[in-house]
């Protein structure tokens, strides 16, 4: 397909990694022919399964063609002299990429087995391809102008996603998640504005752009960057605009709920990540108030997601509640503004998309095969779908950050960011707060493995009748499974990589 591009004039890998899926998920939009209408209802999802497949395979393997290319960049078009569209392929960006081909396909793959049973299948899958285009054009952002662009284009790809059965809490959900979503996109907006006066270039140079002028101005600018952060902060789940997640990641399709809790939200994070560390600075909010609320917010949040999470009876909606406190993990190592805890919060936006794409994964499995949505309807579950809850088990592990897994060596360097980071209050109470979500962590996740495994002698399972999933729905659940664990038993590769751009950003 790239030389299908390359025919064309195109000799960057880029853009056709991002026009492959947006093309085939077009595709699926277009009128059916007279033979494709004689196609039965399971011809037709058959149909749509496999342009799907075309689609995400096709792209995958131009991205993975960019992960290991250098330096690669394209100028798109001008919107104005100071406003370029750019593609480029950096060291962050390829992370993203990769890490959104990984999630995607599995969800693809999945959702080939799920949504046999779900109305508007062709809608879903168009926007799903759709929706991971924009994604790859968001993590090849070459500045802020075009991130910008994609990001808004993801929030309305996304949002088809959340509204799928069109129930009325769907409905409610979507609207919840549009209204936050734009609330967040004012506040960035109101911030690029100013960036465009006060930057050298809006391109992402590590370590920052920002002019003299802007020390000049420095508590104008201070404000500036805590309504962009809070403006990213809303595709997070950071408090006090959290409030859209737990509502829409349930309302939607399992599948599509593990690709918005695993990649979605991070969307936010590495805006972010952008934002300070590539226009900013690190330096120019270091010890400022920015940080303080900043570190604050993050800390409140991992606190309150756990705490919520905990109580929470319907297992998709504790899942989303866990999402709002494991990203803000990630947060507040950003926050910390040093390189231990920036390479804990990278470690920890990988383990936390494989981790919790599985966990989103098996609750839609188990969803599928046997209609219980609650936990206390799970028990004896382990009995009926072994692999699945196996799966489900190690994953959770890996979430409350129990060695070998990924989660473990992630919440390892942000604690050790925390306690080097020396900053008054946070690098005690950073790892006390850590400490006691992923007690809470435990306390909501782990019961469903135990009573699913070891159901009680009064349980009558005599009758039940193992249920798995098939190959489509089991396979992408095993190998997230299986990634989160080797991310944790071979942490180096990962941590080498990470250390190879952060000391430029520091």
């Amino acid at each position: 397909m790239y030389t299908i591009f390359n025919f064309l004039g195109i000799d960057s890998v880029l853009l056709p990694s991002i026009l492959i899926p947006i093309i085939f998920g077009i595709l699926l939009f277009l009128p059916e022919s007279e033979r494709r209408k004689n196609l039965t209802e399971a011809e037709k999802r058959n149909f749509y399964s496999i342009v799907t497949g075309f689609g995400l395979i096709g792209s995958g393997m131009l991205v993975l063609e960019a992960v290991f290319t250098d330096g690669e960049m394209v100028t798109l078009f001008t919107l104005h002299p100071m406003l370029p569209i750019i593609l480029r392929a950096d060291a962050f960006g390829k992370l993203f990429a990769l890490l959104v081909t990984i999630i995607w396909i599995c969800g693809g793959f999945f959702a080939f087995s799920y949504m046999k049973r779900e109305k508007h299948v062709k809608r879903y899958f168009a926007f799903y391809l759709i929706l991971y285009g924009v994604l790859l054009g968001l993590g090849f952002s070459g500045n802020l102008i075009t991130m910008y662009a994609f990001y808004e284009l993801m929030t309305l790809c996304s949002f088809p996603l959340v509204i799928h059965n069109q129930s009325k809490e769907a409905i409610m959900a979507a609207m919840k998640y549009l209204l936050y979503s734009f609330f967040g996109a004012y506040m960035v907006l109101f911030g690029i504005y100013f960036m465009v006066k006060y930057a050298n270039t809006l391109s992402f140079t590590p370590g920052g752009t920002l002019s003299s002028l802007a020390q000049e101005n420095k508590p104008l600018l201070l404000v500036v960057v805590f309504f962009m952060l809070m403006g990213f902060g809303v595709k997070a789940g950071m408090f006090p605009l959290h409030g859209w997640l737990p509502t829409a990641h349930p309302a939607a399709p399992a599948p599509a709920s593990a690709v918005l809790s695993a990649i979605i939200v991070k969307s936010g994070i590495f805006a972010m990540i952008r934002t300070v560390y590539y226009i900013i600075g690190p330096d120019f909010i270091r010890n400022t108030w920015v940080q303080t609320v900043w570190l604050t917010l993050s800390l409140i949040t991992v606190f309150l997601g756990s705490m919520l999470a905990y109580g929470e009876k319907v297992l998709k909606k504790r899942l989303a509640y866990s999402t709002v406190s494991q990203v803000s993990y990630v947060i507040f190592g950003l926050a910390l503004l040093n390189p231990i805890g920036m390479a804990g919060s990278l470690l920890h936006i990988t383990a936390h998309a494989l981790i919790k794409c599985t966990l989103f994964l098996v609750a839609g499995a188990i969803i599928y095969k046997t209609g219980c949505t609650k936990v206390d309807e799970l028990r004896g579950i382990g009995k009926r779908m072994p692999v699945t809850m196996w799966c489900y088990t190690i994953a959770s592990l890996g979430l409350i950050g129990i060695p070998p897994t990924g989660g473990f060596i992630s919440k390892w360097y942000l604690a050790g960011g925390a306690l080097n980071s020396k900053i008054k209050v946070f690098s005690i109470a950073g790892p006390i707060v850590l400490l006691v979500s992923a007690l809470l962590t435990a306390g909501y996740l782990l019961p469903v493995s135990i009573h699913g495994f070891l159901p009680g002698e009064d349980f009558d399972g005599s009758s039940l009748k193992k249920c798995e999933p098939d190959k489509y729905m089991l396979i992408p659940i095993i190998i997230l499974t299986t990634l989160s664990v080797l991310i944790g038993l071979f942490p180096n590769p990962l941590i080498q990589y990470f250390t190879g751009f952060i000391i430029r950003l520091m």
